[in-house]
């Protein structure tokens, strides 16, 4: 299915003067439904942050710029208010970075990417929706740009703005989609369960190293040089404020570990090492290394409480039946439960539909539809 879309876009706006704000605020507070996305400098930060707010209505187009020091509570406001529906495209990630930089816990989400999921759709990014729905091709040329750099191109803005632009019409299609299917209440469930955000802990921890693909297999002295490769890592990332990657990455880390050099010179074999990173790093590196060898292995961190067989095994039928479901339907396994539902449904087992509807795991549509499908499950389980 495919629908011509005009593509005379209106000129972005760019905002960054609390005056442009102004302006901006009084169109949008009227509005009943905001298309919005966010950029962040995931790939040129420590710790990433919000860039960019693009939020499109009926004949706008903005680009604001929380660099600017503008007040944004106001449209806080507005993300907040079951009122006004929100229209994202893959919102999990954006609403992360909402919550934990500005405290918003958004009300009302239409995310356009979990509506084609919904239908079946097996290539969700926007370019691959929008061509689909609108014929319109996506340039992916900026979706790498540093978005927190100053001054943005014009390139740069255009991109940001087809990212808003058309999501108002691609949502009333999907809805007409979804409602003709028959799956609006599941469509509902699933954007209200999209809108809880669970922040991530993504504080350092020095024993995260453990985690390391392979690290298990060194040596105790080579465990030892690792984790205290990656403590130093940590640091220089943190000083200048980079992700962990741009200093070295986590392959190089191992490699250092197990080929141990020891002169400058040496370090112009280990892979992923550049004349530059030499340069910077180097000596550091080297006397790491020489300060580690022969230590004994690093403290391994308590092992998480063991999950009880019989929820192990009532957790792998469950998503068994899960995939069998969504392969029946034509959709990816986690449009009919999420994961987190499951497990929750193995710790408890319910034997009976009143025992189901105490947990609240399920909401309306999906307990009408699966509950008594469910309870037959644990019970042949239990029989």
């Amino acid at each position: 299915m495919s629908a011509e879309l005009s593509l005379n876009l209106p000129d972005y706006e760019f905002i960054e003067t609390p005056a442009a704000w102004s302006q901006c605020l009084a169109v949008l507070q009227p509005q009943s439904q905001l298309s919005i996305d966010l950029e962040s400098n995931s790939m040129y930060a420590y710790q990433e942050r919000v860039c960019l707010i693009q939020i499109s209505v009926p004949g706008h187009d903005y680009i604001i710029d929380p660099q600017a020091g503008l007040d944004l509570s106001p449209l806080g406001v507005m993300v907040e208010d079951p009122s006004v529906e929100k229209i994202f495209h893959a919102a999990e990630y954006d609403l992360m970075l909402m919550k934990r930089d500005y405290g918003w816990q958004l009300q009302n989400l239409f995310d356009t990417m979990w509506a084609v999921r919904i239908l079946g759709h097996s290539k969700v990014g926007l370019a691959n929706v929008l061509e689909h729905y609108f014929n319109v091709e996506l340039d992916k040329k900026y979706q790498k740009s540093n978005w927190c750099h100053r001054p943005l191109s014009a390139g740069e803005l255009a991109y940001a703005q087809r990212d808003t632009h058309f999501l108002s019409a691609l949502r009333d299609v999907l809805v007409a989609e979804i409602k003709s299917e028959g799956y609006w209440e599941e469509a509902q469930e699933i954007f209200a369960e999209q809108s809880v955000v669970k922040l991530p802990d993504t504080s350092f921890s020095a024993d995260d190293f453990w985690r390391l693909n392979g690290v298990t297999k060194l040596k105790p002295e080579e465990q030892a040089i690792v984790k205290a490769l990656f403590i130093y890592r940590d640091q220089e990332a943190r000083r200048q404020n980079r992700p962990h990657f741009k200093i070295f990455g986590n392959k190089t880390v191992l490699l250092l570990a197990e080929e141990k050099p020891r002169y400058m010179e040496d370090l112009r074999q280990i892979r992923g090492m550049s004349f530059g990173q030499i340069r910077r790093y180097g000596r550091q590196i080297l006397r790491i290394i020489q300060d580690n060898e022969g230590s004994a292995a690093p403290k391994r961190p308590p092992r998480r409480p063991r999950t009880p067989d019989d929820v192990v095994e009532r957790y792998e039928m469950l998503h068994q039946w899960r995939k069998l479901r969504g392969q029946a339907r034509g959709v990816e396994s986690d449009v009919i439960l999420s994961r987190d539902a499951l497990w929750a449904l193995a710790h408890e087992n319910p034997q009976t539909v009143d025992q189901l509807a105490e947990l609240n795991v399920l909401g309306p549509w999906r307990f009408k539809t699966y509950a008594a499908d469910l309870i037959e499950q644990l019970q042949q389980k239990e029989g």
